[in-house]
């Protein structure tokens, strides 16, 4: 005896309710394993220490300290690079 698709389909309903899970009688792919889990972002956040100062920091801390930063000059010799000069006639 062959219980009708629609009584399945009802009881798969309840089911998913009770047990706090996605109705999908389609087996689409939904991505809800993936959304359940929990995020990663926090725990390896804590992983890695925090910075603790940068070239930027010293430079409001102690503006009369003469610091080189490579990276900023670097960027600053690219922009140098690409800026047009002005022809004053």
């Amino acid at each position: 005896m062959a219980v009708p698709r629609s009584r399945v389909l009802d009881l798969l309903k309840v089911q998913c309710r009770i047990f706090s899970s996605t109705f999908n009688p389609g087996r689409t792919r939904t991505g809800n394993k993936v959304l359940r889990e929990r995020l990663k972002g926090p725990s390896i956040a804590a992983y890695y220490p925090r910075r603790v100062a940068t070239f930027k920091d010293l430079k409001n801390l102690y503006p009369d300290l003469e610091t080189w930063d490579d990276d900023e000059e670097d960027r600053l010799e690219n922009i140098g690079l690409y800026e047009v000069p002005s022809i004053d006639a």
